[in-house]
Parts: C-alpha cells; sequence; structure tokens
C-alpha cells in the first residue's frame, strides 16, 4: 500500500532566522553596510512607520522557507520600526521591501549578483542599488511603468524617488546627501561631530557666563 504524503501545513514551516552567511566579508564591505544603514536610520529616525533593516532574511512567499535573501541593507515604508527576527512578507501586510543596498566583496560572483537582481525585481523590490567601495562605483535600478527593473543611466547626481537622497560619485569614494544637505556619516564621525558641538557649546556658556548673563541651568 502507498502512502501520499501531502504539503505540510503552513502553520508548521520553519524560517529560520540565520541563513549561514556572514554580514560581510571584510572590514571595507562592513564600514559600508553600516554607513548605510546608520545614515538611513538617522534619515528616518522620527518617522515610526519605516522600517530600516540590515542583513535580515526576507522571505517573501508563505510555505516556502527556501525563497529568501538578506539584503545588506533594506528600507521598508509603512512598516514598524519593531525587531524582527525575519521579514516575513506575508505578516507584514504584503509590504516587499522598497529599496535595498547590497555592497560588493571581492567574494561576490557575477552569477550570484545576477540571482539577487532577479530576485529583487520579482518580488516587489521598487530601488535596488549596488555599491563597490574598492572602486567606488554604484548601480542602480529602478522599476519602470512596465513594472521591470530599468538600469539607472547616471548615478552622479541621481536623487533616489523613495528616499530623497542625493549619490555624488565624483569622486574616490560615494558619498550620500541627506535631503537637508548634509551627508550620510560613519558612526565614528557622528560621535567626533557630536563632541565637537558638545566643545563648542560648552565654550559659548563659558563665553555668557564671563559676561554676567545667567543662564536657567546656572541659577540657585
Amino acid at each position: 500500500m502507498s502512502v501520499t504524503v501531502g504539503p505540510l501545513p503552513l502553520a508548521t514551516i520553519d524560517y529560520p532566522e540565520n541563513d549561514g552567511n556572514p554580514m560581510s566579508d571584510n572590514m571595507l564591505q562592513f564600514h559600508w553596510i553600516m554607513t548605510l544603514k546608520g545614515g538611513l536610520d538617522d534619515l528616518f529616525r522620527d518617522q515610526p512607520d519605516v522600517l530600516v533593516a540590515g542583513d535580515l532574511l526576507w522571505y517573501p512567499v508563505e510555505g516556502n522557507n527556501k525563497l529568501r535573501t538578506a539584503p545588506d541593507v533594506m528600507v521598508v515604508f509603512d512598516r514598524s520600526k519593531e525587531f524582527r527576527g525575519s521579514y516575513m512578507q506575508w505578516r507584514e501586510n504584503s509590504v516587499a521591501p522598497h529599496v535595498v543596498f547590497e555592497v560588493l566583496s571581492p567574494g561576490n560572483r557575477p552569477g550570484e549578483m545576477a540571482r539577487k537582481l532577479l530576485f529583487y525585481e520579482e518580488h516587489g523590490v521598487e530601488e535596488y542599488y549596488i555599491y563597490d567601495p574598492d572602486y567606488a562605483v554604484l548601480t542602480g535600478y529602478r522599476r519602470d511603468l512596465e513594472g521591470m527593473f530599468a538600469a539607472i543611466d547616471e548615478m552622479h547626481g541621481y536623487v533616489s524617488p523613495r528616499l530623497g537622497i542625493r549619490f555624488d560619485t565624483s569622486g574616490d569614494e560615494l558619498v550620500i546627501h541627506r535631503p537637508d544637505g548634509g551627508q550620510f556619516r560613519t558612526y565614528l564621525e557622528q560621535a567626533e561631530r557630536a563632541d565637537e558641538l558638545d566643545r563648542q557649546l560648552k565654550q559659548l556658556h563659558a563665553k555668557l557666563k564671563a559676561a554676567g548673563i545667567v543662564l536657567p541651568e546656572d541659577q540657585p
């Protein structure tokens, strides 16, 4: 007697939170992943419905735990910032990541990147950017009116429709400008900037005190 085994009930399918692959292959790639994620986190820090995630496994189709990928950085609008073990699209009101960034390392292979391009195109990503920090080359794709990815002809000066950020590829490395004119900075640069602002504030405080101006925090 033969026994036919049907598909597992959807509720019993496990969706691992780790695919066993490292977040980055070297320090330069990690540096740029963190710079992109940190800059985007800061850009949308006051918008509770914009999720910025790094190296988060994305499962686009319920019932298929083999169909997955972990973008280096992704941005999803109309989604909360709460922590997730993975991004299961059917639990997220079927909202796909809107913008995806990949940072290349020497270990990336053309076939792998071609598969990622097709994955992102098939599963609803609107904008896809690939940065090669070894050669300071930025490539971009945007979904066209027919719903397919179209390569962006000129990345220098290009403004992301979704994010509002502007890419500057004129120098030795990528510079990303915020809509307010500021630039994406590394964690160290942000810390140094904060220290400088604190030093300037203390100098101003001392000058006002020397001029006999009493600030509220100095009052008994």
